[in-house]
């Protein structure tokens, strides 16, 4: 635990003047007690006696928790997730063919998109990006969950893999007026992938001022794939493009790290899964990076994305926390000395 003003914490000495004062009144009350009170009031008081000390308590607990708050403790706690937005970018690229995660990659990915879509709380709006040699936005964010799963469905398989293409996409669908265009960054030329031809070119992308890698709080992207890039935007320099937006990016790497596997059609295919990259662009964003090897392995995955987007542990300010549980306090030592002895602590 953090404190924003540490020099407050001083102030805690102070507390064990409280129960020494609390002890003097109640010897000096006992003394009076005795002197002045009949037998019958002394009975009373002896079969209460215990009562007697928990509003005093309560209220010392409330002054050491306030004494707590002005030294405004700050703490990793979980929290309902603040992001808006998630991108979810999907490789289509033709080894999503082959059958090493049953039935095959693409029906995989597919099921597995469609439970995180599931899971995912029903107030944060997707956005979906297809990516192999080309990039395309399948949905534009939006709370239909429907029109996802139409859109899932949809998929068409393509040649090569353009990673760092699909994270830009996703880039220029979270940031629309930064001026981010995949076919300028791809060919300096204007050419736009995945947007309509009668959109004008946008030039070079906004500059920004870079933040903290993972700070940004309204959206992350997920991205899967099960190869390298073979052509578009180097994927790291797309991944610096994240980072330096704090957009976290969670990684999923599908099927075999390297070698050969079967094809729909029975045909052997090569494969080399670029894991070091994948880690990296997980590293650079503060996002996460896991495998999967298997249909059952990847719906893992998805479900464990779901709920790391639904609830996020954060650095959280307990100032206000605190401060409310010492009124709490407070009232219930001003309410038990009203309903035990008809008069306030």
């Amino acid at each position: 635990m953090l404190y924003l003003w540490p020099e407050s914490l001083w102030l805690l000495l102070a507390l064990p003047l409280l129960p020494a004062a609390y002890l003097w009144l109640v010897r000096r009350g006992g003394k009076v007690a005795v002197r002045y009170s009949s037998i019958g009031t002394v009975r009373a008081a002896g079969t209460r006696s215990w009562k007697r000390h928990v509003p005093p308590a309560l209220l010392f607990l409330a002054c050491s928790l306030l004494l707590f708050a002005a030294a405004r403790p700050v703490a990793r706690v979980p929290l309902p997730w603040g992001r808006s937005t998630v991108m979810l970018a999907m490789d289509v690229s033709l080894s999503m063919r082959v059958s090493d995660v049953k039935p095959t990659r693409m029906a995989a990915a597919q099921e597995a998109a469609k439970l995180f879509l599931r899971d995912l709380p029903r107030d944060i709006e997707v956005g979906l990006v297809t990516f192999a040699g080309s990039t395309q936005v399948a949905q534009r964010a939006t709370l239909d969950r429907a029109a996802l799963v139409t859109a899932i469905d949809g998929f068409q398989m393509q040649m090569h893999t353009a990673v760092g293409n699909a994270i830009v996409l996703c880039l220029a669908e979270l940031f629309p007026d930064h001026g981010i265009d995949v076919g300028e960054m791809t060919f300096g030329s204007g050419k736009s992938h995945g947007r309509s031809l009668d959109e004008q070119p946008k030039g070079p992308p906004k500059p920004i001022a870079p933040v903290a890698p993972g700070s940004y709080a309204s959206a992350a992207i997920v991205l899967l794939t099960d190869g390298r890039r073979t052509t578009g935007i180097d994927t790291l320099e797309a991944a610096k493009m994240a980072a330096d937006r704090g957009v976290r990016i969670y990684v999923v790497g599908l099927g075999a790290t390297a070698g050969t596997a079967p094809t729909g059609e029975g045909l052997p295919l090569y494969l080399q899964l670029d894991e070091a990259t994948l880690r990296e662009v997980a590293r650079m964003t503060g996002g996460l990076y896991e495998h999967a090897g298997t249909a059952e392995k990847l719906r893992t995955v998805y479900e464990n994305l779901g709920s790391r987007l639904a609830v996020q542990t954060r650095e959280t300010e307990l100032t206000g926390l605190l401060a409310l549980a010492a009124g709490l306090f407070m009232l219930g030592a001003g309410a038990l000395s009203v309903v035990w002895f008809r008069r306030l602590a």
